[in-house]
């Protein structure tokens, strides 16, 4: 969506502080021994306490209020049985509606002591995010923001999922531009435009480049195995510095 009013401005942030303060609460309290439904619970409590709706549930149908992915699964999981241990990786990713707006933002980290030494991944992620989300102004090329992100992934001696991408939302969950990738997509000619609302996402991976679904129609894990770390943002583009309608979310904290 584009904003074109102040209502519309607050509308954005008031669904975004749901999402925003849901996903800081649902990672402070993600620890090991708990389920990962047990935590989507707790989510979807704080959702509704604002008032707002699962985005995934309401558009997909998703079996979870929000996705939560555990060490090989790297987006799309489905909250279950699945106890977390000391040293999982887990990425939360929290999306809602609310009176008509809706808003998306997701976080990677390490449950407990990093065991596994996750860590430099994920603040790989985080960073790359950072810096790409502060090189978003209007007239820029959505390839060039993807050139940024995976030309810093490989710095760090990571790679880009290149079928997982971020995506314009607003007035539904999942809006045009509908792809902006973490790669330099030669032939996507597309330019970020003043005042749209978009979701700006990493997808860093230690192995794989593309993702697969598995059998469940829903949970994605790397073609060649291994780790990701995926950090979000909603985002609103100005001329000049953005508008991070989310960073209350403690990604960055």
């Amino acid at each position: 969506m584009s904003i074109t009013k102040e209502e519309e401005l607050t509308g954005m942030q008031k669904v975004s502080e749901a999402v925003a303060h849901t996903l800081k609460a649902m990672s402070s309290y993600a620890q090991p021994g708990m389920t990962t439904k047990q935590l989507d619970e707790y989510g979807a409590k704080i959702l509704s306490e604002f008032g707002a709706k699962s985005a995934p549930y309401e558009t997909y149908g998703f079996p979870g209020w929000t996705c939560i992915s555990v060490n090989n699964e790297f987006c799309h999981g489905i909250p279950s049985s699945r106890i977390l241990k000391e040293g999982d990786l887990i990425n939360i990713d929290v999306s809602a509606e609310l009176n008509g707006f809706w808003s998306d933002n997701g976080n990677s980290f390490v449950v407990g002591k990093d065991i596994h030494q996750h860590q430099k991944l994920v603040d790989a992620s985080k960073e790359i995010l950072h810096k790409a989300i502060y090189n978003i102004k209007g007239g820029v090329r959505i390839s060039e923001v993807g050139h940024l992100i995976e030309t810093e992934a490989k710095k760090r001696g990571f790679k880009v999922i290149k079928n997982l991408t971020g995506h314009g939302i607003g007035r539904s969950l999942h809006e045009a531009p509908s792809e902006i990738a973490n790669y330099k997509d030669k032939y996507n000619q597309t330019r970020f435009r003043k005042n749209s609302v978009v979701a700006i996402e990493t997808f860093i991976s230690t192995t794989s480049s593309y993702a697969d679904t598995l059998s469940d129609g829903w949970t994605m894990v790397g073609n060649n195995g291994g780790f990701m770390a995926q950090h979000e943002h909603t985002i609103v583009v100005t001329d000049g510095k953005p508008i991070i309608l989310t960073e209350g979310n403690g990604v960055w904290n």
